[in-house]
């Protein structure tokens, strides 16, 4: 079993949509359309390969949850990369800029950024292929 997609509820699907294209400039639109989700008009995207994707509808109303602050929803969700440093420097050229520097680990980099919907999102890049290492945190 494993993760196929994750479905997003945005306001804005061009602006979201220019952020993952920088962070996955392998990734294309697969399939797009319109349609209601209970009664309310929306667009939707899915932005992906041919195994994984992300869906974007874009009815949604109001802000994403602070992130800062406690409530109940999604925290951040996590992408692996092969060269970090390249993943920071395709987003900051499209003109994300990083939200917070991860905790420096021997065994792993990370980084975390705010999608425009207010997502945040964390990219890793794993510095070896040993579960317990890579699991290992301070």
């Amino acid at each position: 079993m494993y993760l196929e997609h994750v479905n997003l509820v945005v306001s804005d699907i061009p602006a979201v949509l220019a952020f993952y294209q920088a962070a996955f400039p392998h990734w294309k639109i697969r399939t797009e359309g319109s349609g209601h989700w209970n009664s309310k008009p929306r667009n939707w995207l899915h932005f992906g390969d041919d195994y994984y994707y992300i869906a974007f509808s874009d009815h949604g109303e109001g802000k994403n949850r602070d992130l800062e602050a406690h409530q109940v929803g999604l925290a951040h969700f996590a992408y692996v990369t092969n060269n970090i440093e390249a993943t920071i420097s395709r987003l900051k050229s499209a003109g994300f800029e990083i939200a917070k520097e991860g905790v420096e680990e021997p065994y792993r980099k990370n980084v975390y950024f705010i999608d425009p919907a207010g997502y945040e999102v964390e990219f890793v890049e794993y510095l070896s292929d040993i579960p317990e290492q890579r699991n290992l945190t301070r």
